[in-house]
């Protein structure tokens, strides 16, 4: 079995050729041909949300298939647009919707929001990365929030924005051995904790980036029981309470392991 940590290296180092991949795959070539084709068409909230074949191109482009029910709720948030604070964008506190509203700007440009270079081509330059790490997803998971993680880096500033997000979440649950159960704890508990754990300026470092994305990719296999990579040398270890609650700690056998990783500090 290919460990996470090779198969995430293979795809990050030749990033151009898998999106390329994804892009000539029959099923992604005609989803974007339809877009391409058709998005310059809608002129309203209304028109987008209820043509399926747009929305849910749009949607998965940013990683919110899973609310392809909520038309009505999309349609408002699209509808109010981002310039007032208090706008539905910014009270859902859903950093993909946000982006969403901020792309398709119905409220800046009325009836010609789908003509920016943004809608015509970063949209669909979303969807080829998000097709394709699904793709993967679908093969390991850990690969999957492995990219998923350095594509958002940029964007982390503070824990509160790891905090928010779920699959970053994961990806620093698992590299810093801290237990999901923290997520019961005080927000600001939780903030505090993965300060003090990790420099958050260190994922604006493409070095320190990927040495962290690479002891994530160990652990995870460690902990999913799925394979390693022998170069990394890192042994099969029991994982034991650290006796502070809402962390996990590794047993000796396996810090010893990591060490040999050399992460660059991590």
């Amino acid at each position: 079995m290919t460990s996470t940590l090779s198969t995430y290296l293979q795809i990050s180092n030749s990033m151009a050729k898998w999106q390329k991949i994804t892009t000539a795959e029959p099923i992604t070539k005609a989803q974007t041909e339809y877009y391409q084709k058709n998005i310059g068409n809608i002129k309203t909230p209304k028109e987008l949300v209820n043509n399926y074949r747009l929305f849910s191109y749009v949607m998965n482009a940013f990683g919110l298939s899973d609310m392809m029910y909520a038309k009505g709720l999309i349609q408002k948030v699209l509808e109010q647009g981002t310039d007032d604070p208090k706008a539905l964008a910014y009270k859902l506190n859903k950093p993909n919707i946000l982006a969403l509203a901020k792309t398709f700007d119905f409220a800046a440009w009325g009836d010609a929001a789908t003509g920016t270079k943004e809608v015509k081509t970063d949209v669909v330059n979303k969807f080829i990365q998000q097709t394709m790490e699904d793709d993967q997803g679908r093969q390991n998971p850990g690969v999957q929030l492995a990219l998923y993680f350095e594509r958002n880096a940029p964007n982390i500033k503070t824990a509160y924005n790891i905090l928010a997000d779920k699959k970053l979440l994961t990806v620093v649950q698992t590299a810093l051995g801290i237990s999901q159960y923290m997520s019961y704890a005080n927000i600001d508990t939780q903030a505090k904790m993965i300060s003090s754990a990790v420099n958050i300026k260190d994922f604006q470092n493409p070095k320190k980036l990927q040495s962290f994305l690479q002891k994530f990719s160990t652990l995870y296999d460690v902990s999913n029981g799925g394979a390693t990579s022998q170069s990394a040398n890192v042994p099969n270890a029991m994982i034991s309470g650290s006796g502070l609650p809402g962390v996990t700690s590794f047993s000796s056998s396996l810090l010893a392991g990591m060490q040999n990783l050399k992460l660059g500090g991590y």
